[in-house]
């Protein structure tokens, strides 16, 4: 053997002792956005960067600086890793980062944009709670969700109300839809219905005109009714879906944080030895647990239905309530979608009913509030629609109704299980 391969021989050893480091697998998502945080506090996903618009960046970037605590916002696709529902993403980046300050995590689906945050004080600090002041928005549901910016914007002022009490802006107009832009109130078995109808046969369209034309003809001749003086407004149309959906993902997604804080103090009790409240926090996380499933259930199985969708709404809500230990709630029978009914107010002679404040204001008034709405079906192929309150249609048809939304018996998750096979 030559003395060059002798040479070479104690360096091949070194090789199979000490052997060459593979490639770093990349750091996973939240050690990307807390590591890139460290420079910029608005992370895009990198796929996202080259088309994302600069202007809504600018705006973002500017609404940071306009309060007194750090803010971090993460924009990003969404995927079933990224969804608040299945990670708590907020709470996970601000253990990455360690610092006091507004955590926001906002991600899209086609053009719909929708968020999670959380809002850490520092130590000993308090102020009203951040899901608070959302509530009380009344434009927290209303902004378009077709750009980050607007919903981004909205939360840091909330978030500011929340931190020093300074009062919330006026929303811009951009940031609002159209007048103009309403729900059609539609649904998918009614598309199909009407679909349906576009393809009958020639003689049963005939037929069928043939009648609406001397339905016409009919109500033209009848006399106009004579209005009241003081009499009742027209009634007004039901909520957009949009919006149902919007409240009604928020509480879920605030649900799903209180029942993770209930597991977490459940597990630190049983590490405890005294665990002297433990089946109480045991029958919390039931309570809740079985709420959020049933809500979750009525999103996923009519995810288009605006009974359903008022119904997760109010279930997702009192899931929180159960989770952090607060008396559960039941909804306003007027409206689920407005504040609980905390209030007994009497409707009628003998009657009384869990009312929100403002509709027991309506009440005391001697009126009736206009009420959760509802499209009534009806007419040849049921495909009329007149905007009803709820409380008039027929509950066999509706079961979610029955009970006013759970306002009159806590059986609203019960209901939604025997519906749509979830809760309790």
């Amino acid at each position: 053997m030559s003395a060059r391969l002798l040479r070479l021989v104690p360096l091949a050893a070194l090789a199979f002792l000490f052997p060459v480091p593979a490639a770093a697998a990349p750091p996973e998502l939240p050690d990307q956005i807390a590591a890139s945080w460290r420079t910029d506090h608005v992370f895009v996903y990198p796929a996202m960067r080259p088309g994302f618009p600069p202007a809504e960046l600018d705006r973002i970037r500017a609404a940071t600086r306009t309060v007194n605590f750090p803010v971090y916002v993460a924009l990003l696709p969404r995927t079933p890793a990224t969804r608040a529902g299945d990670l708590d993403l907020p709470t996970l980046l601000q253990a990455r980062v360690g610092q006091p300050g507004l955590y926001l995590v906002w991600t899209v689906t086609d053009d719909y944009w929708s968020g999670d945050e959380i809002l850490i004080r520092p130590g000993g600090l308090k102020g009203r709670s951040l899901t608070g002041v959302q509530l009380d928005d009344k434009s927290d549901n209303k902004l378009i969700t077709t750009r980050p910016a607007p919903g981004i914007v909205r939360t840091i002022q909330q978030a500011a109300t929340a931190y020093d009490g300074r009062p919330l802006p006026d929303v811009p107009a951009g940031d609002l839809p159209p007048p103009d832009e309403e729900d059609s109130g539609l649904s998918t078995t009614d598309k199909e219905d009407r679909s349906a109808f576009i393809g009958m046969g020639a003689g049963g369209l005939a037929g069928f005109l043939l009648a609406i034309g001397l339905t016409l003809r009919h109500q033209r001749r009848r006399p106009a009714p004579k209005s009241r003086p003081g009499g009742s407004k027209k009634p007004g149309t039901p909520a957009t879906i949009t919006s149902v959906q919007l409240q009604a993902d928020r509480w879920i997604a605030k649900a799903d944080r209180a029942v993770r804080s209930l597991e977490a103090r459940i597990k630190a009790s049983g590490r405890s030895r005294a665990k002297l409240n433990l089946p109480e926090l045991l029958d919390q996380r039931d309570d809740a647990s079985e709420r959020l499933t049933a809500a979750r259930a009525l999103r996923s199985a009519a995810p288009d239905d605006l009974a359903a969708t008022a119904g997760a709404l109010v279930l997702a809500r009192q899931a929180q309530q159960a989770a952090g230990g607060n008396e559960v709630q039941p909804p306003c029978f007027f409206d689920p979608t407005h504040q609980p009914g905390t209030v007994q107010a009497a409707w009628s002679e003998g009657t009384e009913v869990p009312a929100c404040p403002a509709c027991a204001k309506i009440l005391a008034r001697g009126e009736t509030p206009p009420g959760f709405r509802l499209w009534k079906k009806s007419g040849l192929l049921r495909l009329d629609h007149k905007a009803v309150p709820y409380w008039t249609l027929d509950p066999k048809e509706e079961p979610l109704l029955a009970t006013g939304f759970g306002a009159l018996e806590d059986d609203l998750a019960d209901r939604a299980g025997r519906v749509y096979g979830a809760g309790r």
